[in-house]
Parts: C-alpha cells; structure tokens; sequence
C-alpha cells in the first residue's frame, strides 16, 4: 500500500505541477492579448489626430479607457507640446525607452503591469499607448485551476490507495490464513484446514496445504491404529500366560508372576486406550485381496483349543470342512477372531463352552462366536468405541476391531444372546456387491434355521 501511495503521489505531482503551470501561462497570455487588442484600437485615432480633445473622446469610449486602465503618450509635434492622456502609470524612462525602441514592451507597475504599445501619429512621430494590466487578470481563474486539480489529485491518490487496499487485502488474508492453519497445524490442531479462495497462486496453495493435512491426519491415525492393533494383538499371548499362572499355585514368585501378569495387561491396555484416540482407519484388504476364512479359524480354533482344555472348557467349531472365501487380509481376520476369543477367555469362568461358527452364502459369510457365560447386559454399550462394558478395565478394541473389519466390506456387527446362553458376536461379512439389507435378510435366515433370535441393535 506504501508503494501505491508513493507512486502514485509522484504520477499525479508529475501531470498536476506542469499542467498547473501552463494554465497559469495561458492566464497571463490571455491577459496581455486582450491588453494588445485594447491598445490596437487606439492606431488608427493615432494615425488620423494627435488633438487631446479627439485622443480624449476616442479614449473615455474605449473599454479599457473606460475603466481607467489606457493612457495615451503623444510626444511633441511642431508647436503642439508633448501631452498625456488618460492615468498614467508606466515609468517616463519606460515610455521613453519604448518610442526609441519603436516595440511593444512590459513593465511591472503597482497594482501589476503595463503594456506600452508604439503607434506612429501622422508627422512620424511615435506615441505609446498605455494598458494596465492589473494582477487579479494576470491570475484569473489559476487558483481555481489549481484548486480543481488539487481535487483530482487527492481523489486519484484516495482511489488508488482505496483499490491497492482491497487488492491487497485479497492477497493477503488468504495468506494470512494460510500463515495461520500451517501453525495450527504445527501446534498439533489437526483440523486446520485453509479456505480455497484468493489469487489463483495462493487457491492452489490452499488446495495443496489441505492435502498435505488431510495426509497427515491419515497418516497419524494410520499409525496409532497399527499401534493399537499390534498392542492388542499382544494381548493373545498374555492371556496365554494369566492362564498359566493360575497353574503356579502359590508362593512368593507365583504371586510376583501374577502381578508382574497383570501390570503388563494393564501397560497394555494404556497403550491400547492411548493409541485409540484418534479417528479410526478404515481395515481394507485392497482389490482382488482376501483370504480362506475356514483356514483361518482352524488354524486360530487349534491355538484357544489347547488353553481351552486346560481350563476344562468344551471348544466347538462348525462350518470349516470346506473353503470360505472373504475379502480380509488374513492377518486383519486372524486378529480379530483372537480378540472375540481372548474375550471369551478373559470375561468368563473357567469351564464355560464357546464355539465358533460359520456360515457361507453367495453374498456373505456369517461368522458366530459364542459362549455359555453371562451374556452382555448392553448390547449398544458393547458395540459403543472404547467401551464394550465387559468387564472393568475393558478397553473395548476387541469388538471395535471386529466391526471396523465387517465395515470395510460393507457388512457389519451384532452383539445378542447365544444358543449356549451367553453372549453371540455375530460378523456378517460381505463378499460380492450385495448390500446391507440383502446381507441382513441372508442373516435373518441364517438365525432362523439356527431356531433363535438376535436382538436388534
């Protein structure tokens, strides 16, 4: 804006000052013409007579004679004395200097100047002819010339401060915000988000920087999920050993064992409600990805089948003789049975029976874990992020990593009673196109061949 006001303050000085002084040229000339034309009307008097009776009449006629601003200098002729004629306010040297001369001259008198016009009068003689000019002519209409373009002036420079103020301010709020979301960003406010508007240069700017956040809130939440979910994945082999420990019967080390036991579970439930604070990612196994859900829970049902026989619990599985086809990483699918399973195991008695079943359509695969304990109270509670209302200290990523994982292929994941009397963690996954309603339908009938009812959400 500074550099606005200057250059335009130097563009308008540079027009305005040299304009302001030819008006004031002009002014002057227009002055001394009209002095000129006044004294020329005096010639042909001049030519004819140099009688003061005649000179005076032709003069007091004359406008500039009649308002008192023309004198007639005739110089001696013969026996006829040298006369004036008129107010005479030109120095004599000045007339004097004009008839030797023999042309027209300017002189400054009081009250402004005098134009001394030669004439030649009939005996060759030259008279002189006096015009006062007086200063306000000299000066008419200059102040208001100047005022006028003073105006302009102010008005151009006012304009130009007033349109660079509104340029700028449309460059420079945007960069403004810019400015500010990339410190919110860096304070750790991952929201901040820039608006795309302003110079086409700082639009794209915005456009990248939402990228770049959106990038980073990704990212991050990318990473406290892995986090969360190798910490929970960590919590299958302490389950393993809480069940060991309860076989070390008493004793100082049994007892520092156990704690040592539960102290670890408990780091890792910190890490786990820690890592969960950010917005979940989405579980996707990627195009053309999937994996033999059969395999899987056998493979999973061997591992909790051997805990499950030392804590004298009846382990059932249904529905693996053949392949089922799901489109899940593997790993993502193994990680969530051993979360349902390690629920099973963490929340029940010992001797409680859980099974496993599943179920294969054209549409989807419905996969049932159950067991014969309690049963959840809350069903919504359950399913609700960071609280499944278990047990206390539960941090609830088990049934969230189950849910994000039927989520990611459009299916999703319901908490009810179980034939066995307990709690029935129903994963309905999706396969093909199909959608929700169909999957839910396929659901619907799955559970009436099974001769129960899963309560709604």
């Amino acid at each position: 804006m500074k550099v606005c006001l200057a250059v335009t303050t130097m563009v308008v000085a540079a027009f305005a000052v040299p304009l302001g002084l030819v008006i004031q040229e002009m002014a002057r000339d227009r002055a001394f013409s009209n002095a000129e034309r006044h004294a020329a009307g005096m010639g042909p008097t001049l030519s004819i007579t140099t009688d003061r009776a005649e000179l005076t009449r032709a003069v007091a006629t004359s406008e500039a004679g009649g308002e008192g601003r023309m004198a007639v200098h005739v110089p001696a002729v013969g026996t006829h004395p040298a006369l004036t004629i008129g107010e005479r306010r030109a120095d004599p040297r000045a007339v004097a200097a004009t008839r030797g001369q023999g042309r027209a001259r300017t002189v400054t008198v009081p009250g402004g100047y005098a134009l001394l016009q030669p004439f030649a009068v009939g005996s060759g003689e030259i008279a002189v002819v006096e015009i006062h000019v007086p200063e306000r002519e000299v000066s008419n209409g200059v102040t208001t010339a100047w005022l006028v373009l003073a105006g302009v002036g102010v008005a151009l420079v006012i304009g130009s401060v007033a349109v660079a103020d509104r340029l700028g301010v449309r460059m420079v709020r945007p960069a403004r915000r810019l400015v500010g979301a990339a410190r919110d960003l860096g304070e750790g406010k991952l929201g901040a988000r820039v608006p795309e508007e302003g110079p086409t240069e700082l639009r794209l700017a915005a456009v990248a920087f939402n990228s770049m956040a959106d990038q980073v809130v990704g990212l991050l939440a990318n990473e406290r999920e892995l986090a969360a979910d190798l910490s929970h994945r960590l919590r299958t082999p302490l389950t393993v050993l809480r069940l060991n420990t309860a076989s070390l019967g008493d004793g100082p080390a049994a007892e520092q064992t156990r704690a040592a036991v539960e102290q670890l579970e408990r780091e890792v439930d910190t890490i786990i409600r820690t890592a969960r604070d950010a917005k979940p990612r989405t579980v996707a196994a990627g195009p053309g990805a999937g994996c033999d859900a059969a395999g899987v829970i056998r493979e999973r049902m061997e591992f909790w089948s051997a805990l499950a026989e030392d804590e004298g619990r009846e382990a059932r599985v249904a529905g693996v003789e053949r392949p089922v086809w799901v489109p899940v990483a593997r790993a993502d699918l193994a990680a969530t049975l051993d979360a349902l399973l390690g629920n099973v195991f963490r929340h029940t008695p010992e001797g409680t029976a859980f099974a496993v079943d599943v179920h294969s359509g054209d549409d989807a695969v419905i996969v049932l874990v159950s067991d014969a304990g309690d049963g959840i109270a809350d069903p919504e509670a359950a399913l609700a992020r960071g609280g499944s209302g278990a047990a206390v200290g539960s941090t609830g990523l088990g049934l969230d990593i189950a849910r994000r994982l039927a989520e990611s292929t459009g299916g999703d994941v319901r908490v009810g009673r179980s034939v066995l009397g307990g709690t029935e963690i129903r994963l309905w996954l999706q396969r093909g196109t199909a959608r929700p309603s169909a999957g839910r339908r396929a659901a619907r009938a799955v559970v009436r061949r099974r001769g129960r009812r899963t309560p709604a959400r």
